[in-house]
């Protein structure tokens, strides 16, 4: 009786030894067949670990990091950021009623004999550009200014002598007397922003010293005219760095710590959104300022507005309108300043400019900077279309004796 029990024992322990192999065999084939899925995790170190770490930061923590590029980069210009204090004194015009002879002999010397002056004082910013104490800031930091003083990061203050202004960029060189030794701001290209890029604002906002504040370039040209200051040639870079009163004049940066631009332009209406001067821009009007001490501006002498057909349209459709305008595009005159390049050259109230020197011309904008770019006294071929007919009309240009 038990030989059969045990003959079934080695029968299932044989089945349960049989299994086994195969399942050992198929694993092994499966090896050879697959062994690049079947290789040995890599021993990660302490050093590999960190690099996994860093990998699955997001960008903006991998771009500022604990030793943050804007430490850098404002370490690199900010001993050449200066403040700028200004003072103005203003004699108010004396009442026409105190002036009355009548009224001088009934008051006699207790009338004033002249109003009491004010003094005004004004705060900027701006950074030094060369070695011999040239110093880069806004025309309206230092316009009509009777004292300017540069304040150095290190505390120093010295009398600034303004070299040069135009009010057309908004841009003016300061001259300090300070010897050879003097920290110098990098100056980069704006040629080479691009929409997203890092923008790091320095100056003295609102009176705080040595402010930085951190953005990005929100967009680039955007034209004086879309900004709402229509006196002005520019086309700015806009950022979203904090801009307050008191930045005027100071340096917009790149991420490399390279001036970019020159913060203007602040908006009291604008909220997160701020201006600057294109930096190529400002090194060409500083030349100038340094040289003559002012720069001549090429103008035609025309108020004039962007003409797009769907615009003309609706002028024309409007029964109270006018005139009928031209339903295409181009620069529509709507005013020509007497005894101007404009005026002289017949150039009308209604007409549409469309060429410059062969050039097709689309905006009011685009006609700006081609004027912009000529000659004093070069003659520009213009073309427009007055009415139902084009003309041909050649204006010299004339230098712009006043920004407004």
């Amino acid at each position: 009786m038990r030989f059969p029990q045990i003959s079934r024992s080695l029968r299932q322990l044989s089945t349960y030894l049989l299994a086994i192999a195969l399942g050992v065999l198929l694993t092994v084939s499966t090896l050879q067949v697959l062994p690049s899925q079947a290789e040995p995790a890599p021993t990660v170190t302490a050093l590999d670990t960190s690099n996994l770490i860093a990998q699955r930061q997001s960008p903006a923590s991998a771009a500022i990091g604990s030793t943050s590029f804007v430490t850098a980069a404002v370490n690199r210009v900010g001993s050449a950021v200066v403040r700028i204090d200004t003072e103005r004194t203003i004699t108010r015009r004396a009442d026409p009623f105190f002036e009355d002879p009548f009224f001088r002999r009934f008051f006699g010397d207790s009338l004033p004999q002249q109003m009491p002056s004010e003094q005004l004082r004004g705060l900027g910013s701006g950074f030094i550009i060369d070695k011999s104490g040239l110093v880069l800031t806004n025309a309206h930091v230092v316009d009509k200014a009777d004292k300017v003083t540069v304040r150095l990061k290190d505390g120093r203050t010295f009398e600034g002598k303004v070299q040069g202004i135009d009010e057309v960029t908004d841009l003016a060189v300061v001259k300090i007397n300070a010897g050879n030794d003097l920290p110098v701001a990098p100056l980069g290209s704006s040629n080479n922003v691009q929409v997203g890029d890092w923008a790091i604002a320095v100056g003295n906002p609102l009176g705080f010293d040595n402010t930085v504040t951190l953005g990005i370039i929100s967009t680039l040209k955007r034209s004086s005219a879309q900004v709402g200051i229509s006196d002005k040639r520019l086309d700015f870079i806009q950022t979203d760095a904090a801009i307050n009163p008191g930045n005027s004049g100071g340096p917009l940066l790149n991420g490399q710590g390279e001036v970019i631009g020159i913060n203007t332009a602040i908006r009291p209406d604008a909220m997160g959104i701020g201006f600057a001067i294109p930096i190529d821009k400002a090194k060409a009007i500083a030349a100038q300022l340094q040289r003559d001490g002012k720069v001549a501006h090429p103008y035609l002498g025309v108020q004039m507005l962007t003409l797009t057909p769907d615009l003309a349209k609706q002028n024309n459709t409007d029964p109270n309108s006018p005139i009928q305008i031209p339903e295409i595009n181009g620069v529509f005159v709507m005013r020509v300043v007497p005894n101007s390049p404009a005026a002289s050259a017949g150039i009308r109230r209604g007409d549409v400019i469309l060429q410059v020197d062969g050039k097709a011309i689309t905006s009011a904008e685009q006609l700006q900077n081609v004027v912009e770019d000529s000659r004093l006294g070069q003659i520009l071929q213009v073309k427009v279309q007055r009415g139902n007919q084009t003309q041909q009309i050649s204006v010299r240009t004339a230098e712009l004796q006043n920004a407004s």
